[in-house]
């Protein structure tokens, strides 16, 4: 079993910046890919990027790609999502998710572990 605990999350101005942080519970480097998905109020989860378990394959939504950067420290077993230029569609819970799989998803059925999700709202 693996826990995840997501913080950072907050109110920002369009335009600024947030980082999201999830925190597991075991080592990072046993748990091969992880992501962050967005669900907004009245919509369905939805992608918003993925890492390997090196890093070194990365993939994000179209709605993101270019503003936000996904991470992770397996030193420090921490995922990140830094979110530039925000907007305010990008209003949403995020949450963190892992697989062990060492391909990158973008499906959510196909991850098993989940956090509780950090609010992130942007005014516009």
């Amino acid at each position: 079993q693996v826990q995840l605990a997501e913080s950072g999350g907050g109110l920002v101005q369009a335009g600024g910046s947030l980082r999201l942080s999830c925190a597991a519970s075991r080592a990072t480097s046993s748990i091969w890919t992880m992501g962050w998905f967005r669900q907004a109020p009245g919509k369905e989860r939805e992608f918003v990027a993925t890492i390997s378990w090196s890093g070194g394959s990365t993939n994000y939504a179209d709605s993101v790609k270019g503003r936000f950067t996904i991470s992770r420290d397996n030193a420090k077993n921490t995922l990140y999502l830094q979110m530039n230029t925000l907007k305010p569609e990008d209003t949403a819970v995020y949450y963190c998710a892992a697989r062990s799989n060492w391909s990158t998803s973008s499906k959510a059925n196909e991850y098993s572990y989940w956090g509780q999700g950090t609010q992130v709202t942007v005014s516009s």
